[in-house]
């Protein structure tokens, strides 16, 4: 059964509700801050698993207005951005990106370690390593025709698996980590940060401003998009589109503070991005093939579970602090955890269901996308090459 872009669109909808009731009334999920496009993508994409493996029914879904909601959400995070809180988490970033770097590394010696000590090809442990921990199932498909070549078969199925996996404990790890920090240590949002948006959500919606608030946003997305697209044939460096509209929008947000601070309506922002966020989130998990899972060998298992143990004791014990041991940081944490296990989707995901909870955080959402969808090649790529021809 062929689903068409709308009809997917509702159903991602339809799920995002789903899981929205379900949080509400599941005491554990809504305790553990588990975030409600993570229930209903995921209990979709079961069912899904059940019909194909039972033979009764193959499911395909168009997932191409995925990267438009996405965009989106990008872009309104940008726009609700200061050139003032940018600076102050310039710190930060640096921090962020660089530990990152070291979750990479780490991840590859634990599969390349683990591989060995279960007499598996080591090659086999870079690809349940940071190829697709960090890199995702994109990452893992591409690696791993290169991995194949040098004699490793099925090592494309290896990293999918194995991707597929981490997405789904990144989708899990993450908020009840940051909500354990943020309860053991009384953690706060920043006041001033907290009373701004506060203000904005009692702002009326108004038909010609919110149509203002649609104009910046797509004006922000199209050239955003084009500058990233001429980024990446200049330098053969890609920049994801998403990001150069939300630098794009940071731009904006900053000029139009100097000439009309007040045509920017940030509860009227705010409100589109959480429509976008729910939308391509849904989308996203609803897509996971979970079948991919029970071809996973019991040595994959191993070292995908000792991945799981290594980046929460990482971010636990090591990234919180140097992030600070705030409230920014131990949302950070719960974005760290999501794609640095599965992919910035799922880093926007648990940091949305713990923001929702317990108040904003702005730095969190300008730091760990640029950081972990864009910054983090810098390192991840050189540390898989050359893991890749040690073992070769």
């Amino acid at each position: 059964m062929e689903f068409n872009a709308v009809s997917t669109l509702c159903i991602a909808v339809a799920m995002y509700l789903m899981g929205d009731q379900l949080v509400k009334r599941i005491g554990v999920l809504n305790r553990f801050c588990i975030p409600a496009p993570v229930v209903g993508g995921l209990i979709f994409a079961i069912a899904v698993t059940l019909l194909k493996s039972s033979g009764a029914l193959s499911v395909v879904l168009d997932t191409s207005l995925q990267s438009l909601f996405m965009v989106t959400f990008f872009t309104t995070i940008g726009l609700g951005a200061s050139f003032r809180l940018i600076k102050l988490g310039g710190k930060l970033l640096v921090v962020y990106w660089i530990m990152c770097g070291v979750l990479a590394l780490g991840q590859n010696v634990i599969g390349v370690t683990l591989a060995e000590l279960m007499g598996i090809h080591p090659l086999i442990g870079v690809m349940a390593g940071a190829v697709s921990m960090e890199g995702g199932h994109g990452a893992a498909a591409a690696y791993g025709q290169t991995i194949e070549s040098l004699g490793v078969p099925s090592a494309v199925t290896i990293g999918l698996a194995a991707a597929t996996f981490g997405l789904v404990a990144g989708g899990l790890a993450g908020g009840p980590v940051a909500q354990y920090l943020i309860r053991k240590f009384d953690l706060k949002p920043d006041a001033e940060e907290a009373e701004e948006f506060t203000q904005a959500e009692r702002q009326e919606v108004g038909f010609h401003s919110f149509m203002v608030q649609v104009f910046l946003i797509t004006i922000c997305m199209a050239v955003g998009v084009a500058l990233g697209d001429l980024f990446s044939r200049l330098t053969g460096f890609v920049l994801p589109g998403y990001v150069g509209a939300m630098f794009t929008a940071v731009v904006l947000r900053n000029l139009i503070d100097r000439v009309r601070p007040q045509a920017v309506n940030m509860h009227e922002i705010n409100l589109i991005g959480d429509v976008a966020l729910a939308v391509f989130l849904s989308m996203a998990l609803m897509s996971i093939k979970l079948w991919e899972l029970a071809e996973l060998a019991l040595p994959l298992v191993v070292i995908v579970a000792a991945q799981v143990v290594f980046i929460v004791l990482l971010a636990f014990f090591v990234m919180f602090r140097l992030l600070g041991r705030n409230y920014d940081a131990a949302v950070m944490v719960s974005g760290f955890l999501g794609h640095g296990l599965g992919a910035t989707p799922n880093a926007m995901a648990n940091m949305a269901a713990i923001t929702e909870r317990f108040g904003p955080s702005r730095k969190a959402f300008l730091i760990v996308p640029i950081a972990g969808a864009f910054l983090i090649d810098v390192f991840g790529m050189p540390i898989i090459i050359t893991t890749i021809n040690m073992f070769k």
